[in-house]
């Protein structure tokens, strides 16, 4: 027993030692969370901004405009038709702001966002292979028979924009397919695939000699508006508003200018 007595103090003084240092390193305080919406200490915050398929070469030029000029900030971004965004919100995918090409789309997702603003506004046009080799001059032409014409689908608002201005001249087109957002149009004409679609003047812009355009007068034509919110589920809630609030700014507006789109 009085062996085993400074053995044991010895081995109870050894533990203490290890511990205090360990208690050291640990601080005396713990570190602050970031704010919400900040980059953490040394960190990043990576905004993901859902968009519509028609905004894929335009905000690349965004993305990268607006991380030169807020430093600690990534931008991540998501294309597709407006009706995919949305579901894709409803399903409660991981996102912080979302630019659809119609407001109808966006109107239907009012628990989920904040209060949109429209940033830019479109136009329909034609797109035909390059020389227009089918000869078309306008919407009535769509209805040839033999003419292989692709539209987008109902529900993607280019393909709704294109149905009212088709309606109103009283055009029924039997399209081959009814793609699922309108760069899905563009590739299609672009390939060789289908002899004429409706798209967006912007993305007849970006398809560039690969394409040829036939203009469809301001006075049959339809306006697309661009309406961008933040998402409620949102884990950089002021980030992503800062961002939102950019896109109506001199310097993105003169980005969409140089794009094609037109003003809100």
């Amino acid at each position: 027993m009085s062996r085993s007595l400074p053995r044991r103090a010895a081995l109870v003084m050894g533990a203490a030692a290890l511990v205090i240092p360990l208690a050291a390193c640990g601080g005396s305080k713990s570190a602050a969370p970031a704010a919400s919406g900040s980059a953490p200490a040394g960190g990043r915050t990576t905004l993901t901004v859902l968009a519509a398929a028609s905004l894929t070469d335009v905000f690349r030029n965004e993305g990268a405009a607006y991380e030169k000029s807020h430093p600690g900030t990534t931008v991540k971004f998501s294309f597709a038709g407006s009706q995919d965004l949305a579901a894709q919100v409803r399903q409660g995918a991981p996102a912080d702001a979302l630019v659809t090409a119609d407001t109808k789309t966006m109107d239907g997702l009012r628990e989920e966002t904040g209060t949109p603003t429209v940033i830019a506004k479109n136009r329909l046009t034609i797109v035909t292979a390059p020389g227009n080799p089918k000869k078309i001059t306008g919407l009535s032409d769509l209805a040839k028979p033999g003419l292989k014409v692709v539209l987008a689908a109902p529900e993607v608002p280019v393909g709704r924009y294109g149905k009212k201005v088709l309606d109103a001249q009283h055009v029924t087109v039997h399209p081959v397919s009814q793609e699922p957002s309108v760069r899905s149009v563009l590739g299609k004409v672009e390939l060789g695939e289908a002899d004429a679609g409706i798209v967006y003047v912007t993305d007849a812009k970006a398809g560039g000699a690969k394409v040829s355009t036939v203009t469809v007068p301001d006075a049959r034509n339809a306006i697309a508006a661009y309406p961008a919110a933040t998402l409620k589920g949102s884990a950089h809630a002021k980030a992503a508003a800062d961002f939102v609030a950019w896109l109506d700014s001199p310097q993105a507006q003169s980005i969409l200018r140089a794009a094609g789109f037109q003003q809100p």
